[in-house]
């Protein structure tokens, strides 16, 4: 089940100051619930949708090493089982040397749900330390619009 979020965003707005707490506390929350026990490297992520609620997700690895799923990629799943259909804003925490991002897979499924303005921050345990949109994480991109205008 979302978290519920304070207060409510427009569609590519920035979230308030107590949203944009609860996503960076979601991502930090779930990033400890993270199972990686082979890269060590645990991941959070928290999605803004058009309800103003929030989804978190961690990442989940496999012994069968590229099978696991992406904290985005969880997160994701919450907000469609939740009944979701857009994400607004995007917060991934993870503990690097520099700001974790969405790998490519996730930037793409995020693309599924979300417009080139989203912001999508990054933040660390202590501190936000980017902001992107997703168009910049992923330019000319391809997504819903590309699939509805091919077909007949």
């Amino acid at each position: 089940m979302p978290d519920r979020a304070i207060g409510s965003t427009s569609v590519n707005a920035t979230p308030s100051p107590a949203v944009m707490q609860q996503l960076l506390d979601s991502a930090r929350r779930a990033r400890a619930q993270a199972y990686a026990p082979y890269s060590k490297f645990s991941v959070g992520a928290a999605l803004l949708d058009e309800q103003g609620r929030v989804h978190a997700g961690c990442n989940i690895e496999n012994a069968a090493y590229p099978q696991g799923l992406c904290a985005e990629a969880s997160a994701l799943a919450h907000l469609v089982l939740a009944g979701g259909k857009r994400v607004l804003a995007v917060v991934v925490v993870g503990q690097a040397a520099q700001p974790v991002t969405p790998c490519g897979g996730c930037r793409q499924k995020l693309r599924e749900f979300a417009a080139d303005d989203a912001p999508v921050w990054s933040a660390d345990l202590h501190m936000i330390t980017a902001r992107h949109t997703l168009g910049a994480l992923l330019p000319a991109s391809f997504g819903p619009q590309h699939v509805a205008a091919g077909t007949p």
